[in-house]
């Protein structure tokens, strides 16, 4: 039997890499790239002859750029120090069409027999599929109440109704879909089931509140931004349109977004492409476009705080929620269902409601919506111990509210102006959360930095009694 030697056997070592499931490439000292795998070329993109003879910064990796500058003798930190491997970084390079790659990567340095630098070899793992695992799982996280009613949205009014028939509807059409309603009416859940009923529940659902950043953050967070695009963009940052392809994007609150952001949204909605931050390479997604607003919009374009042409572009499907003290007749299956995850959550053996509360459930007008029924709920339970819940246990504000209760006399102005609607439903919140703003942003689901924001613009007075001004 003839021995074949080590020299035949390196003759081979293309071949034998191409035979790895991972991505590798060899770099020599300078930078340059001298040899690349099948698995490379189908994680970036490159093909291998269009990769050997160049730098390795056509990757354009995050982490290794302040690696580069740091070194002073070599290519790369890693030539100067043989013996320290790179293990497990988690880092973003830049693919060949221009998308995000988040990868794993290992490298070590190769020595020759005279303790020479000779190359660097970098294995990289491409986890893409791990970061949309991670995205499926915390979107399931976000659903233990979705096996209630129609995709968690509770109700069995005629007014209800209709909306389900309208969201599954949509479901079945790649149109956007704006949500309108009030603060508290569920229009979250119904974007969910948008989403979750269409043939692209698999992919991800990724949302985003407009209202919760400043225009230089939103652009960033929408479309993504490229390391060193501007300070503080230490690395890439993949954005929530790109998270979103083959999925569904959720824009929360669009009608507080700011205008240069509706100029882009708009172009990105006609062309079906995005740019990041600090990059011109366009990127072609398949994204379905959902919104919501509780904003009146028309009233909004009247004012030239929202564009026209953009209105016309998302308003192709609308579905409207209807207040909770239009559909009172909900209120006890919304009780019920309240009153059963909150026994599941707390162990505490509580029934229901009496006749008294109920009935005081049926006269109030519920200004915070379906949000404001649990809070009142979360709060009999607090107190409560077991069996029904009486008017003892519920909030003081609840039981005693103000002659001129907040809210009612902030009617004046256009009826189509949804500024004194906003405003009454800060107030409401307020006076709700006994002035603390972190709760009122709680009730109204926005940020604290938006109430705050709110609190300024309409001027309410913060004292031991929230009144207006």
């Amino acid at each position: 039997m003839s021995t074949i030697s080590i020299e035949t056997y390196r003759n081979y070592l293309p071949e034998i890499m191409d035979t790895m499931p991972n991505g590798l490439v060899l770099i020599r000292p300078n930078g340059q790239i001298v040899m690349a795998n099948r698995a490379l070329e189908e994680i970036t993109g490159y093909r291998k002859k269009e990769l050997v003879g160049q730098p390795c910064t056509i990757f354009r990796c995050d982490q290794c750029e302040f690696r580069r500058k740091a070194s002073r003798n070599y290519w790369c930190t890693l030539f100067e120090n043989p013996e320290k491997k790179l293990e497990r970084c988690r880092c973003e390079l830049i693919r060949k069409d221009g998308t995000n790659l988040p990868a794993l990567k290992n490298a070590s340095v190769l020595m020759g027999p005279k303790g020479e630098v000779i190359a660097a070899v970098e294995t990289i793992d491409d986890l893409t599929e791990v970061q949309k695992r991670d995205q499926k799982i915390e979107e399931l996280s976000h659903m233990i109440s979705f096996k209630d009613g129609f995709c968690g949205i509770i109700g069995e009014s005629s007014r209800m109704k209709r909306v389900f028939s309208l969201l599954e509807k949509a479901s079945q059409s790649e149109a956007p879909v704006i949500i309108t309603g009030e603060s508290g009416t569920g229009k979250e859940l119904a974007a969910k089931a948008v989403h979750h009923l269409s043939e692209r529940r698999e992919s991800p659902f990724i949302q985003i509140n407009c209202a919760a950043l400043n225009e230089s953050l939103l652009e960033s967070e929408l479309f993504g931004h490229v390391k060193g695009a501007f300070t503080g963009a230490y690395r890439h940052r993949t954005g929530r349109f790109e998270a979103a392809d083959l999925g569904s994007i959720f824009l929360d609150e669009i009608g507080d977004m700011p205008l240069a952001t509706q100029v882009k949204l708009l172009r990105v909605l006609e062309s079906k492409q995005i740019e990041r931050v600090g990059d011109h390479k366009p990127i072609f997604l398949n994204v379905r476009i959902i919104v919501a607003t509780n904003r009146n919009l028309p009233e909004r374009i009247r004012r030239r705080l929202f564009r026209e042409d953009l209105y016309f572009r998302i308003n192709v499907i609308p579905i409207h929620l209807p207040a909770l003290r239009e559909r009172k007749e909900d209120i006890p299956l919304l009780v019920d269902s309240i009153i059963r995850e909150l026994v599941q959550r707390t162990y505490k053996p509580i029934t229901g409601l009496s006749k008294d509360v109920m009935d005081l459930f049926f006269s109030y007008d519920w200004l915070g919506n379906v949000r404001e029924l649990k809070s009142v709920l979360e709060f009999a339970f607090v107190v409560a111990e077991s069996g029904l819940i009486g008017p003892e246990h519920l909030p003081e504000f609840f039981l005693n509210p103000s002659p001129s209760r907040p809210g009612e006399d902030l009617k004046t102005g256009s009826e189509n102006d949804d500024g004194p609607e906003e405003k009454k439903n800060l107030v409401a919140a307020l006076y709700q959360a006994g002035g603390n703003r972190t709760e009122a942003a709680r009730t109204l689901g926005i940020t604290r930095t938006t109430v705050w924001n709110r609190i300024r613009k309409y001027n309410v007075k913060m004292e031991r009694n929230i009144r207006v001004r």
